[in-house]
């Protein structure tokens, strides 16, 4: 079974035309898509989980279509169980969890909107996965020290690139925080200069720099000429393949794009993303003697054993134990 549910962006909910839901939410009536719509636009305020649980949802009643079941009333737990029990010989288990959790959530929603009379999906057990190891590669302290130094910065978007791996390398940031910093994220307080990031869930986390990020940010800020343009992106885009900036912030993508570019100019082989520098910036934290819980509050984790998945230190025991094997 493939997920044929089209992406739709959490900007374009508002936008769904009646005509395009499921056969299930358009049989319960105006009630049941204006709720299905309230769902996603009211009570979830994280872009990336908005998406996410749509299409989780959507690939459900898709599957329920298939199945003749097009009203609420004759859902029941042996469907979403057989829903679950299919998903999962296609999709991870985090996924299949994801998506067993999005069901919940909104029938829990259709429940208190008497849209449906009870949950069905409560009764069914999600798969058991668990991890004490995160699956992100991560570069060595020395790889990371490489990359740095090979990009070229003779110009401001090589500055850019610099200060921007190095933000999220030294201040354990994810990219979605690192895009949409301002000029004034970055501030002097005291004798050290700050960054001002703006985490997911509306959370806002603050870090002092590292002396090499201070150098790299001020660097980079000198050269834009952006320095007093206090409201304006800090890291933007380029105009096509020039070394001029433009006005507008970065996309994820591509910053995406340009770690890759740099990881391969750089000669490394792994594979790594935007979150690479929080998990390489974190283990090197750790193997320097840092405290597991300070490097769960510079990472604003809620748990301590979401930080534990990015702690790689054990990977270099291994492999040294690996070749004692001698054969």
């Amino acid at each position: 079974m493939k997920d044929s549910t089209p992406k739709t962006g959490p900007s374009e909910l508002s936008l769904v035309p009646t005509g395009t839901l499921p056969p299930i939410l358009v049989n319960a009536g105006p009630k049941g898509s204006e709720r299905f719509r309230d769902f996603f636009t009211s009570t979830i305020r994280n872009a990336n989980t908005r998406a996410a649980y749509l299409r989780a949802t959507r690939s459900f009643f898709n599957w329920l279509q298939k199945n003749h079941i097009t009203d609420f009333s004759a859902v029941k737990p042996v469907h979403v169980a057989a829903y679950i029990e299919e998903l999962q010989t296609i999709r991870s288990k985090p996924t299949v969890k994801q998506h067993l959790a999005a069901i919940r959530m909104l029938f829990d929603w259709l429940v208190i909107g008497h849209v449906m009379d009870t949950n069905p999906a409560h009764s069914v057990r999600a798969p058991r996965y668990s991890t004490k190891k995160g699956k992100t590669p991560i570069l060595s302290s020395g790889e990371t020290r490489e990359l740095l130094d090979s990009i070229d910065t003779s110009n401001v978007v090589g500055l850019r690139n610099r200060a921007l791996i190095a933000l999220m390398t030294f201040t354990f940031a994810r990219v979605g925080a690192v895009v949409t910093m301002r000029v004034e994220d970055y501030y002097q307080q005291g004798r050290r200069w700050w960054v001002r990031l703006h985490e997911k869930g509306g959370k806002l986390h603050t870090m002092p720099c590292h002396h090499n990020l201070e150098t790299y940010l001020a660097e980079y800020i000198e050269a834009a000429g952006i320095v007093d343009q206090p409201k304006t992106p800090l890291f933007r885009s380029v105009i096509g393949k020039t070394t001029k900036l433009t006005d507008r912030l970065m996309a994820r993508q591509d910053v995406f794009r340009m770690i890759q570019r740099r990881a391969l100019d750089a000669g490394i082989g792994t594979k790594v993303g935007c979150h690479t520098f929080r998990g390489t910036g974190i283990t090197s934290y750790l193997k320097n003697g840092g405290k597991r819980e300070v490097a769960q509050q510079m990472a604003n984790h809620e748990s301590a054993r979401t930080t534990q998945l990015y702690d790689r230190r054990g990977d270099e025991i291994s492999l040294d134990e690996v070749e004692k094997i001698g054969i």
